[in-house]
Formats: C-alpha cells, structure tokens, sequence
C-alpha cells in the first residue's frame, strides 16, 4: 500500500488517545477504533506511521500490530486468552531438564534457571516440580492457581504482553519475571534458549536457525517496548 497521507500525530479522546494520520482518527485491522490507554504507547504508534516511506511496511509497525492485537483480539476475549497464557504453567521450560548424560547441559540449566523457580517459590507462591527429560510432570494445583491469578489480574494491554513474553520463552515464570520488572527481556529470551546455545557450541552455528532465533528476540524485544509505553506516566 502506498503511502496516502503526510504527517502521523497523535489526539487526545475521551477514553484515551487516539492516533491520527493527517487530522484523521485511524482504525484497528478489525475497523474499531485505535484508541489507546497511554499517550506514550500512542506516540509510539505514531512514530512508526510517520517513519514509513512511499509503500507502507506493516512489518516495520510492531506496537502498531500488538496495539491492534490487543483491542481486536485480547479485549473481547480477555478470559480466553488468559486461560491460554495460565496454562504455560502446566508444562513451563524451568522444569524439564537434561539428562544425567548431558552433564555440562544440566549444570547450565540449574544455574540459569533454578534461580527463577526459587524466585517463583518466593515471590509467587508458587513451588514447581522439576523432572529429567520431556515426560510430563503434574504441578501442584495450589502453585497453578497461583500463576493464574497473576495472569488474570492483567488488564488486555499487559496480558498481551505476557503472551508474547511466555509463549516466545515457553516459561510462564520467566514471562511473570519480565512482566514485573524483575527481568530484562532480552535476558530471559536468552535463558529461554540454554539448550540451543549449548548445541551451538557442540555442533556449530546454522545461519537460518540463528536468523530465527534473533526473529523471535525482536518479537519479544518489541513486547517489551510495548510494555514499557505503557506504563509512562
């Protein structure tokens, strides 16, 4: 699509701020209203439209896609998504180590990531059992309904951001971590992916497995963005 206007700004609405192209309140992919909670969040959006060149690029507007994510599909269907997002804790990554013969893999993994079950035990209540390799390990009821009742406190624009934080790590601790500051994204993605770091290491590096790795960095890496609009006074 071409570019049809010229300057992107922002206005300030009754239930928000809503962003504008040429004077002109624009809508979600879905046709509602692009309304948005933070002035911040809606300058973020803003700027993306203004950087665009003569064809417009949806994939170079990432706060402008999960803002539109949020108020088309998280804000109708809150209680689903958080049901989606809660059941990462039956089967988070923290849990499911090597092997005893990977041993250097094992040390690995305990150090970076029995940290944040402990943190979880703590600052959650929520304990989480730990086993040796894929098999499924049961949790404990009290600890899930834990986690689900920090899932289900986020309003839409934080739960998506959650989802974007536990589904790209396959940890709901670590997207919980991220989600309370307690944690930078990029170092979560990067505990996230001990196993293929380590196989790296052994085996070498293939390009399109690195490339996708860092795809999905920068997703989490915008999720974060996105939060941290947010959440500016």
């Amino acid at each position: 699509m071409k570019r049809f206007y010229k300057n992107a700004g922002t206005s300030a609405v009754e239930d928000g701020f809503a962003v504008q192209l040429d004077g002109r309140n624009i809508k979600t992919p879905a046709k509602a209203g692009l309304v948005l909670p933070a002035l911040a969040l809606a300058e973020a959006v803003a700027v993306e439209w203004q950087a665009q060149g003569e064809e417009i690029d949806p994939q170079s507007m990432p706060i402008m896609t999960l803002a539109s994510t949020v108020i088309d599909r998280v804000v109708p269907n809150h209680a689903e998504v958080a049901e989606i997002v809660a059941s990462y804790g039956e089967s988070d990554l923290l849990c499911y180590r090597a092997t005893a013969e990977q041993p250097e893999l094992v040390k690995r993994q305990q150090d970076a990531w029995q940290p944040w079950l402990d943190w979880a035990m703590r600052q959650l209540d929520a304990p989480l059992s730990v086993t040796e390799g894929i098999m499924h390990v049961d949790q404990p009821s009290d600890s899930l309904n834990a986690l689900k009742t920090v899932v289900e406190a986020c309003d839409a624009y934080e739960l998506a951001s959650l989802h974007e934080f536990t589904s790209l790590t396959g940890s709901l601790v670590l997207g919980i971590a991220v989600l309370k500051g307690e944690l930078e994204a990029g170092t979560a993605f990067d505990l996230a992916h001990v196993d293929e770091e380590h196989q790296a290491e052994l085996w070498g590096r293939d390009e399109e497995a690195e490339a996708r790795l860092e795809k999905r960095k920068g997703d989490l890496l915008n999720a974060a963005e996105f939060l941290r609009f947010l959440r500016l006074a």
